[in-house]
């Protein structure tokens, strides 16, 4: 069995008055992410570990910001077409783990609807999908509320 493991990091500035979407939802907030995209830093980041994980680049390579066919794209289109890539070169995802700092809004309540937004895209069990949520304890740019950062790791097999 030919296992690959990739990882992947987002991070995003927060903004009064945009919506906050993250992992396929959209969160209660007063605060949401300046992006090109709809901004969800965690697909963005399963999407990059998946991408390095396959050799195929990163995110801004086959969805550059710089296009206008992704300026408020849902990026659970990308996360659907990050796996069509990755199964297009023999792989599979196996699991995803993935942590998000903020300190506020607190996302635990949504967790499992995270989950299973995600497992639905990439077509595996709910039980193969990790989101686990931290603060940074009110210190750097996630304490200040001024930004967003999620990290994720995720394990392919050649399928």
């Amino acid at each position: 069995m030919n296992l690959r493991i990739g990882q992947g990091i987002d991070i995003h500035r927060l903004e009064t008055g945009l919506k906050l979407w993250l992992g396929g939802i959209l969160i209660p907030s007063g605060k949401g992410c300046v992006a090109h995209s709809d901004g969800d830093v965690l697909l963005h980041a399963i999407c990059d570990a998946m991408l390095g994980a396959a050799t195929l680049g990163d995110i801004g390579h086959h969805f550059p910001d710089t296009s206008p066919e992704y300026k408020n794209i849902d990026s659970k289109i990308l996360l659907k077409r990050t796996s069509e890539k990755i199964r297009e070169k023999g792989f599979s995802v196996v699991n995803v783990d993935s942590t998000v700092c903020l300190d506020k809004p607190k996302i635990a309540p949504y967790i499992n609807e995270m989950r299973s937004a995600i497992s639905s895209i990439l077509g595996i069990d709910i039980d193969a999908v990790s989101v686990k949520a931290t603060t940074t304890e009110k210190m750097g740019f996630t304490g200040r509320e001024e930004g967003i950062v999620a990290m994720a790791s995720v394990l392919l097999e050649n399928i």
